[in-house]
This record gives C-alpha cells, structure tokens and sequence, in this order.
C-alpha cells in the first residue's frame, strides 16, 4: 500500500470487543487486510466520524465512499466497508432446521384448530 497518499493513522488500530484475537485470527479478514486496518484503520476512523479532516483526494473519495459504498474502488476502502459490515453489522445466525423464526410460528398456527362447544 505504499502507492497511497492515505495517511497512516498516529497509532495501531486495534478493536478488542469485536477482535479480541487480531483481525486476521478472527478467520474474516487475511494478513494483507490486518495490516491495512492496523496501519490506516486509526486514520479511517478519525475520518469517518469527523475527528480529522480530508487531506487529500483519497481520503476526500473515502468521506464519499462512507456515504455511498458502492463507490468503493480502492483496497483501502474495501477493506474498511468490510470491517465495518462486520464489526457493526448484525451477526449472522444459522438455524439447524433451516427455517426462520416466523415460518416456524406460522407452521404451528396452522396445524391448531379451535373447536367451539355449543
């Protein structure tokens, strides 16, 4: 990534409530997106809620990206689109029965019939 002008955050980024492990241990993200977050992930952050401003076009294309996502062309900003999708994102959960919650609840109103007595 030494072909950006994306400044390098003042510190490592870390998120230990969602990636007590590290990024890459966690099995969502690979070495190379590790050392993105860990390198530009402070930068990103400050950028993203206001605490620094834009210095250039990169970091101006990544304001915009944040409100459009699918404007997103660099790694950089996949990568943060990725971070945040997971980290702030709903978690996924996987049933063993295959089905959801509310076609379970409306298989088992079907199947009960009330019966009035005179």
């Amino acid at each position: 990534m030494s072909d950006t002008l994306f400044r390098h955050g003042k510190k490592r980024f870390f998120d230990n409530k969602k990636f007590p492990r590290g990024f890459a241990k966690s099995g969502d993200f690979t070495l190379a997106e590790e050392q993105i977050l860990t390198l530009y992930g402070d930068t990103m952050l400050g950028l993203e809620t206001g605490q620094i401003k834009p210095e250039n076009t990169e970091e101006k294309h990544f304001i915009k990206v944040l409100e459009t996502p699918s404007k997103a062309k660099s790694k950089l900003e996949r990568v943060w689109l990725k971070y945040v999708q997971l980290a702030r994102g709903r978690k996924r959960f996987h049933t063993l029965n295959g089905h959801n919650k509310s076609e379970a609840s409306e298989d088992c109103s079907d199947s009960i019939t009330l019966v009035e007595e005179d």
